[in-house]
This record gives C-alpha cells, structure tokens and sequence, in this order.
C-alpha cells in the first residue's frame, strides 16, 4: 500500500462547544505535531509499473526453457539452451507487444472491454480454423526461438529498472492529504504547494479495464479546489484508487479544529 498513516482514523466522539471555545486561548506550543495528524500519501506512478507481466512471463519461460529444453551448439563451440517448443518465444512477443500496446494507447470504459474481446476473439477464432499454422508456413523463417540466456538477462534488467522506478523515483514526488490541507510535496529540493481541502471536489476517471487489472485496480485521479486558487490536478496511475479515495472522504471530512481536538484528547 502506499499509505504512510502515522494514525489511524478512528471514530471518536464529536467536538464539543467547550472545547471549541478552548482552542481560541491556544498558543503555538499547543498546537499538534503535524506528523501525528491522520494523513494519505498518494503515489502517481510511472507507466513502467504495468510491464510487470512482461518480467514475470520472461522468469516462467526461463524456468520451462532451463528444467525442459534442450543443449544446441553453435558453430564457434558455444552451448545455448533452447525450448524446442516455438510456442515460448512466440508467448513472450504477444505479451510484450500488448503491454507496449495498452500502456501507450488508453481504452477508457466499456472500449477497453471490447478491444481485449476483439483481441481475445481473433485470437481463438484463427486458432480454432487454424489459420496460425498457415500463416506461419507462409514464412519459413518466422520460426521463434529465445534461448535461457535471453529471458534471464532481458527480464532482469526490465526488473532493476521497474523496481527503480517503483520503490525510487515514483516516490520522490507525492500528495499529502490531510485534514482541512492538500499539499504536494517533493523530496529532493524541498518545494511544495498546498491548498486548501474545503469545498474540494475530485472524481475518479472512467477506468481503463487493462490497467485497473494489472495495475492492482489503479486509475487517474482528479482534484479540483475552489478559492482563490482554483485548479485541476490530475494524478495518473493512483493504486487502489477506490481505496484512496474513500479514505480521503474521510479526511477531507474532518474539519482542521476536529483533527486539532482530537489530537489533545
């Protein structure tokens, strides 16, 4: 999860006339920490989070190709390691080439449905008439093979980089939300902008059905304050987007002398 909550909310009793007239007699030093107010950190992540797949498929057809395949030798006295099955390297392009596909291309809605059933359905349609064999003999040389060393080297090294980006670089730039308070915050130069949560309105954008599926149900998230300083903030690739969103209900909620109350009870 990407939640970094210091405190969990809770249902507490609500504020009372007394207490609110407290918080007037208030000095700097009774305020609260701010790192133990309830908060939301939100993550816009990186394309490169959805080429998963194409990793994971890269270790399996490794596994198969190492425990079933077959010692060939080239003519320089090299050994490789090779599935006989054409079946692997053509799995490994198809999924490949979907994921460069549905990253760089956003189906929204029921057209993301029908372009995986169109997919899906020519897919199975040449498979049941058996079309994939002719059009294979049309061309000799379209045989596939991808021995072990290629699916090892190339999914380690899309690993490191999807890792990289995901526990690094999409962390470096975030939302903070808390109550009464919105801020952006960036971790290497320090800056940020803050906004105020009151009267705030935010939607989630008709779900891409691909990445809501492989993206551990992410989808765009977009914010829009009122104010003086009135603008759109969009938030791409947001996991578990439902999740986050009902959680910053909660908080946008809680009015600032609420949480104030809460923390000194």
């Amino acid at each position: 999860m990407d939640d970094a909550s210091p405190r969990r909310l809770e249902e507490e009793p609500a504020v009372t006339s007394e207490s609110r007239a407290n918080q007037s007699d208030l000095r700097p030093s009774d305020l609260p920490d701010p790192n133990d107010l309830p908060e939301l950190r939100i993550f816009s992540r990186s394309t490169i989070f959805f080429w998963w797949p194409v990793w994971l498929t890269g270790y399996i057809l490794a596994a198969i190709t190492y425990f079933w395949g077959e010692t060939l030798s080239v003519s320089n006295g090299t050994n490789i390691l090779v599935h006989p099955n054409t079946g692997l390297g053509i799995t490994f392009i198809v999924v490949l080439s979907l994921i460069m596909m549905f990253t760089n291309v956003r189906l929204r809605g029921i057209y993301s449905v029908v372009g995986l059933l169109v997919i899906a359905l020519v897919t199975v349609l040449f498979a049941w008439l058996g079309w994939w064999d002719s059009i294979f003999r049309i061309i000799p040389q379209l045989t596939v093979y991808m021995n072990f060393g290629f699916y090892v080297t190339f999914s380690t090294l899309l690993l490191v980089i999807w890792a990289l980006r995901f526990f690094f670089f999409d962390r470096l730039v975030f939302w903070r939300v808390r109550p009464g308070q919105l801020t952006e915050e960036h971790m290497i130069g320090g800056g940020e902008q803050s906004y105020d949560t009151r009267g705030m309105l935010f939607e989630q954008r008709a779900n891409d059905f691909f990445r809501h599926t492989v993206g551990l149900g992410s989808a765009d998230l977009l914010l829009i304050t009122t104010g003086a300083r009135k603008e759109e903030i969009d938030i791409p690739n947001v996991l578990f987007a439902k999740q986050k969103i009902r959680t910053m209900q909660r908080l946008i909620a809680i009015k600032p002398e609420e949480a104030l109350a809460k923390t000194q009870a």
